[in-house]
């Protein structure tokens, strides 16, 4: 096992860090062996904020939200007289429908990440080399379902 690693495995162990969100930046960089700045650069980059709250977000929750948006929707129009929505009204309920369809019926990135971090953090255990070179594959995943 090399003693050195690769600025691309430090990137990519730093982001295994930074996802699991318990340590600070500044701890981060310590251990990765890296610049604060560095570091900074590669979470603004490689937008690692919204890959992380995608995963404190559960396909559940959203689904749960937008059935919240619904049942305002219609509360707003049962309490007119009429009880009638309008078109724009009718058009976002149909959205929001067609949202929540289609997220329950397939997995959602956070599942995704979620399952990937899991495996990681096993397999750091076993082999953290091999972690490092997986959760490069799990981001390159990642990124080609957010295409």
């Amino acid at each position: 096992m090399s003693k050195t690693l690769t600025n691309q495995q430090k990137k990519d162990w730093a982001k295994l860090l930074f996802m699991q969100g318990e340590l600070q930046i500044q701890q981060i960089a310590a251990k990765v062996d890296v610049s604060r700045v560095t570091l900074s650069r590669w979470i603004k980059e490689g937008n690692w904020e919204i890959l992380r709250a995608a995963i404190t977000t559960t396909r559940e929750e959203q689904v749960r939200n937008l059935y919240m948006q619904i049942a305002e929707y219609n509360k707003a129009i049962a309490a007119r007289p009429d009880k009638y929505a309008t078109s724009s009204e009718a058009d976002a309920i149909n959205k929001l429908s067609s949202a929540i369809n289609k997220m329950e019926g397939e997995y959602g990135i956070a599942d995704i990440i979620s399952v990937s971090k899991q495996m990681l953090f096993w397999l750091r255990k076993r082999d953290p080399e091999k972690a490092i070179e997986l959760s490069y594959f799990f981001d390159e995943f990642v990124k080609e379902r957010l295409r």
